[in-house]
């Protein structure tokens, strides 16, 4: 696998990250830079350990991994996405989810990185071998500084937006769901 191929890779693989991280800084008054390395550490690090993960594990377990990740990450983000939506259009006067709780984090981390190891799950079949772990170190620092940026991004619009922050996090989840079990059928 050529450096070219391995960088859109990552950066393909980065995009639930990267509106994932939007959304947290959407919903951020003020950020801070620990807060934008703390998201970016979680999507970095499952982004580079998830494929990890479905490399030593891919031999064995192929074909039932992969009819599963999809399902599986589309069923994590659309309850995760809903539950936005719902606190969104909610009567309560609630703030929208800046928490980077390690359960919250963790859920999310784990949601947008199910691709990833479906990833890591055909790099088992391919000629990768010693290479495995440079490659993962390049998505998850792919991975890391998209999520940073994406905080950014998210807090520079969330204070302008704030109102509808939630609901536009909300909605991205649910697409980026949708569009995993679409890309599934295709």
């Amino acid at each position: 696998m050529d450096l070219l191929t391995l960088f859109l890779l990552a950066v393909g693989l980065s995009m639930d990250a990267f509106a994932v991280a939007v959304c947290k800084g959407l919903a951020m008054n003020k950020i801070t830079v620990r807060q934008a390395a703390v998201v970016g550490l979680w999507f970095g690090g499952f982004q580079a350990g998830m494929p990890t993960l479905g490399f030593l594990l891919g031999r064995t377990f192929a074909s039932s991994v992969s009819a599963l990740a999809d399902w599986i990450a589309f069923i994590l983000l659309v309850l995760i996405g809903a539950n936005m939506i719902r606190e969104a259009l909610s009567k309560e006067e609630e703030e929208a989810d800046a928490s980077l709780a390690f359960g919250k984090m963790f859920v999310l981390a784990v949601a947008t990185s199910i691709d990833a190891f479906a990833v890591g799950v055909s790099f088992a079949f391919m000629e990768i071998g010693g290479l495995i772990l440079p490659a993962v170190l390049f998505i998850g620092v792919i991975t890391f500084v998209l999520s940073v940026a994406g905080v950014k991004v998210g807090n520079v619009f969330g204070v302008r937006y704030k109102a509808k922050a939630e609901l536009v996090g909300g909605v991205i989840l649910v697409l980026l769901g949708i569009k995993i079990i679409v890309e599934h059928y295709l």
